[in-house]
């Protein structure tokens, strides 16, 4: 399973964006694209999805025993 680090910065570069260019079009400061993209642990959710809405994804809660690929927090 892809971290949400890893996604982020895959999805940034498929469409040719600078970490810069991508943070101004999500609407959020750069600092939240470099945190993300950096693995950083201590992130706002609010931020997170608003990086995330740019490519049709959102981060929610999900229950620990409904998770399909049987993986652990």
């Amino acid at each position: 399973m892809e971290s949400l680090a890893q996604f982020l910065k895959n999805k940034r570069k498929e469409e040719g964006l600078t970490q810069e260019m991508f943070a101004d079009r999500a609407g959020v400061a750069l600092t939240v694209i470099r945190k993300i993209e950096q693995g950083k642990k201590n992130l706002n959710l609010t931020s997170v999805n608003q990086v995330l809405e740019m490519f049709g994804y959102v981060l929610a809660p999900v229950k620990a025993d409904s998770r399909s690929d049987g993986s652990e927090i």
